[in-house]
C-alpha cells in the first residue's frame, strides 16, 4: 500500500476513514484491503487526463486536387458471341451409297479438298450412254446432210419433188437438234458424276461427319454430310440496346461527343471468357439496320483475325471500343473518392469558407487512376485526398495543392 509523500491527499483521507471505521480483526484483510484498492482505482480514473488531440476549431491541413476537364475517349463495353466468318453445309447432290470418307473430323481442310466418295458406277453408265447417243445423233446428222445435198441437185432438174427436198432439209435441222441434246445429256451426266466426289466448298475447319461409309444419301432430301466453318477471320456479334444507340447519335450531333474516324473501322479490343485480353484488335464492320423486337437491341458485327484458331464459334466474349471523344470530361482522383454506407460514391470538398463538405457524386468508368465524374462535382471544385480519416463535416481545413509525385499520403 502506498504511503508517505507519494500518496495523494485524497487517498490519505480515504485510507484514514477506512481504518477508523472498521476494527482490526480478521475481516480487515477481506474487506478493507479490497476497498482500498478500489478507491485507488477510482481516484486514478478521476485523475486521468483527457485524450490527446487537436484543440477544437484548430484548422486541419489537407491535400487537395482542383478538378478540371480533359478530352477523354468514351469507351463502350458490350457482350457478344463469336460466329464463323463463313459456314458451308456440305450436302449430297446425287443419290447413292457413300463409299469412303477422306477427312479427319475437326481438322482443317482446303477449298476443293475431297471429303466423300459416293458410288460413281451408275453415273458413269449414264455418261457412257449419253456419249453413245451423241455418236448416233452425229451419224444421223451426217446422213441427213448428205441426202439434203443430193436432193438439192435433183430438185433442180425435177428428178425429185420439192416436198422431198424440203423433208431432207428438215431432217438436217432435226439431226442438228439431236446432236445438241446429246451433248447436253453428256454435260449433265458429267456433272452428276462429278457430284459423286464431294469436295469442300471453302477452306476452314470441318466438323462431325453426319454419315458413315455405306449410308445411302439422296439429293432430293439434301442429306447433310458435314459442315465446314471458316474461322480466320472470325466474326463477333455484339448486342447494344437501341436506346443507347439513339443517345450516342444525339451526343454526336450536339457536339457532346466528337467522332474521330467514325464507327466503321474503329479498333475493337476483346476480353475472353476468363477475362484475359485477346492479342489481336478487330474492326467494326457494320451495325444492323433493324431493332430486334424481342430484345430491343441492335447487333454490331466485328471482324477479328484468328490465325491460331483461339476463337471458336459460340464463345461468350466482351468487346471494348471507343464510341467518341468527350472534350470536357470531368476527372477526379480515385484517392479522393470513397463510398458511404449506402454504397454511393462520395467525395470531401473544400467549401469557399474553408470547411470540409461531404458530397454524394455520380461516377462513370475509370480513366487511368481517375474517376470520370458525371454528377455532384464541377470544374474548379477542390477535392480532399489526404487526412480523410480525420475529417468531419464542417471541419475547418487548410487546403494545400497535392501532387501524386509527393508519394503515399494518409
Amino acid at each position: 500500500m502506498p504511503t508517505g509523500p507519494d500518496l495523494h491527499p485524497d487517498l490519505r483521507v480515504f485510507f484514514h476513514f477506512v481504518l477508523t471505521s472498521f476494527p482490526l480483526h480478521t475481516m480487515l484483510s477481506k474487506l478493507v484491503l479490497p476497498l482500498a484498492v478500489l478507491g485507488s482505482l477510482l481516484l486514478a480514473g478521476c485523475r486521468q487526463s483527457a485524450p490527446v488531440g487537436a484543440p477544437a476549431g484548430h484548422p486541419l491541413e489537407v491535400g487537395v486536387v482542383t478538378l478540371g476537364t480533359a478530352p477523354v475517349a468514351q469507351t463502350r463495353e458490350l457482350p457478344g458471341r463469336t460466329a464463323a466468318h463463313r459456314i458451308a453445309q456440305v450436302r449430297a447432290r446425287v443419290n447413292g451409297i457413300v463409299q469412303k470418307r477422306f477427312f479427319t473430323e475437326g481438322a482443317d481442310v482446303r477449298e476443293g479438298e475431297l471429303l466423300y466418295q459416293i458410288d460413281p458406277a451408275p453415273y458413269q453408265a449414264v455418261l457412257d450412254s449419253a456419249r453413245a447417243s451423241l455418236a448416233r445423233a452425229e451419224a444421223n446428222l451426217t446422213t441427213a446432210r448428205l441426202q439434203a445435198a443430193r436432193f438439192k441437185e435433183l430438185v433442180a432438174v425435177q428428178a425429185v419433188s420439192q416436198q422431198q427436198y424440203d423433208d431432207a432439209v428438215a431432217a438436217v435441222g432435226a439431226g442438228t437438234a439431236e446432236v445438241a441434246a446429246a451433248r447436253a445429256a453428256i454435260t449433265s451426266a458429267e456433272i452428276d458424276l462429278g457430284y459423286t466426289k464431294v469436295t469442300s466448298p471453302i477452306a476452314g475447319r470441318i466438323g462431325l461427319s453426319e454419315v458413315t461409309e455405306g449410308a445411302y444419301v439422296q439429293a432430293a432430301q439434301a442429306t447433310l454430310l458435314t459442315t465446314v466453318q471458316q474461322l480466320d477471320p472470325i466474326y463477333v456479334n455484339l448486342v447494344q440496346p437501341s436506346a443507347e444507340v439513339s443517345l450516342l447519335k444525339r451526343a454526336l450531333e450536339k457536339g457532346i461527343l466528337q467522332s474521330g474516324a467514325g464507327r466503321d473501322g474503329t479498333p475493337v479490343r476483346l476480353l475472353l471468357e476468363d477475362g484475359t485480353a485477346y492479342e489481336h484488335a478487330g474492326a467494326l464492320q457494320f451495325s444492323d439496320v433493324t431493332v430486334d423486337r424481342a430484345t430491343g437491341s441492335v447487333t454490331l458485327r466485328v471482324l477479328f483475325p484468328n490465325p491460331r484458331g483461339d476463337l471458336l464459334p459460340g464463345m461468350f466474349v466482351r468487346a471494348r471500343f471507343d464510341e467518341g471523344v468527350n472534350p470536357e470530361t470531368l476527372l477526379a482522383p480515385q484517392q479522393g473518392v470513397g463510398r458511404n454506407y449506402r454504397g454511393q460514391p462520395t467525395a470531401w470538398v473544400v467549401t469557399p469558407d474553408g470547411k470540409a463538405e461531404n458530397r454524394v457524386i455520380e461516377t462513370g468508368p475509370t480513366h487511368g487512376d481517375q474517376w470520370i465524374v458525371t454528377g455532384g462535382l464541377k470544374p474548379g471544385d477542390r477535392v480532399i485526398v489526404t487526412n480523410l480519416q480525420r475529417i468531419r463535416a464542417g471541419t475547418t481545413v487548410i487546403p494545400v495543392p497535392w501532387e501524386k509525385a509527393e508519394g503515399p499520403q494518409d
